[in-house]
């Protein structure tokens, strides 16, 4: 099992974490991981990606040209990765943010309406969450409880009460994919 990802958007929407909280749970799974970070020059609102490689065998470079799967959480991060993705691949798009559809007939595309699912739970912020446990849930590339298990370990002292609600999110997520499979 090789994947190599790539998740995009307006910084501040919380891709880096989704990125470090799937290679986290990558090597607590004993896989072979690499993120390697990118940022706009702005700080919050302009665009951020991070690359995920996630391996049962070693990885010998953090880089790549054609993703197996895209998380797009806004429409510049779908315009600018969809045409990258190797054929048969899969593309997560953000519908909360993204009216546009993926135009590509040789990759499977997944929306999750990840804002209005995080703003039913009370939380904006936790979209990244609910997309998360969509990457999951599709890919079946990593055990629901080892996430369960790096969110535990994340939020802990006086965030130890975020705990839940990001458990829900995860399982929102999770639940928008395994309904729509």
């Amino acid at each position: 099992m090789k994947k190599e990802l790539i998740i995009s958007g307006f910084g501040g929407q919380g891709v880096m974490s989704v990125g470090k909280s799937l290679v986290e749970a990558g090597m607590a799974e004993g896989l072979h991981v690499t993120w390697a970070p990118s940022y706009g020059p702005e700080i919050r609102g302009g665009t951020a990606n991070c690359s995920v490689v996630l391996s049962d065998h070693p990885v010998g470079s953090p880089t790549f040209i054609h993703p197996t799967e895209v998380i797009a959480m806004n429409l510049p991060s779908l315009l600018k990765f969809e045409p990258l993705v190797q054929s048969g691949g899969l593309i997560f798009v953000n519908s909360s943010f993204v009216t546009e559809t993926v135009t590509r007939d040789d990759v499977r595309a997944i929306y999750v309406p990840c804002g209005e699912i995080a703003d039913q739970l009370g939380n904006p912020k936790v979209a990244n969450m609910v997309m998360l446990g969509a990457y999951v849930a599709a890919t079946k590339s990593l055990h629901p409880e080892t996430i369960r298990h790096m969110i535990t370990e994340l939020f802990t002292g006086k965030k130890a009460k975020l705990v839940d609600l990001n458990f829900k999110a995860l399982d929102a997520g999770m639940a928008c994919v395994n309904t729509n499979l």
